[in-house]
């Protein structure tokens, strides 16, 4: 695996069918608080007293191991992944330490260009593929330069835009 470019910030909008744009945050920085968890189901109708079922506290640090040197943040732009629950606006957690494998969701670059898609592998073949059936699957041809920056392990979206 080739390293990520030292970068926190790169733009970059592809042309063509996949039009994408993919911002690198960087590595998260400072602590956050641990948050309440709470053991029961909520649910989507009528609301539950809810001080009762306090069972602790749950850090998101520790949760999403935001905290290791290997991983990053990568904010995405555009809908050829919402099959996937990644959507436009989505921050991506990625794990740049762990081997991708057929099937896994990668932030990667083909020729320079930053993606994410899903990444197949079959018979010495390669291919990154959408996951909204309006875009093609990009097929990494002899002579492309494809280099995986890590894997998405969790998406976090804003509900309230």
């Amino acid at each position: 695996m080739h390293p990520m470019p030292d970068l926190l910030y790169i733009h970059t909008v592809c042309t063509g069918p996949f039009i994408m744009i993919i911002t690198l945050l960087g590595a998260p920085a400072g602590g956050t608080e641990p948050l309440p968890l709470y053991s029961f189901h909520v649910p989507a109708g009528f609301p539950s007293p809810a001080a009762d079922h306090l069972e602790g506290h749950i850090s998101l640090d520790e949760l999403f191991d935001l905290r290791a040197p290997h991983v990053y943040l990568v904010k995405v732009e555009g809908d050829s992944m919402q099959g996937a629950g990644i959507y436009s606006g989505d921050i991506v957690i990625v794990d740049r330490g762990r081997e991708a494998e057929h099937g896994d969701v990668v932030i990667a670059a083909v020729n320079s260009e930053p993606v994410c898609k899903r990444l197949h592998r079959r018979d010495g073949v390669v291919i990154l593929k959408s996951e909204n059936p309006a875009y093609p699957p990009r097929y990494v041809m002899e002579g492309d330069e494809l280099v995986i920056w890590g894997v998405v392990r969790y998406s976090v979206r804003d509900h309230a835009q």
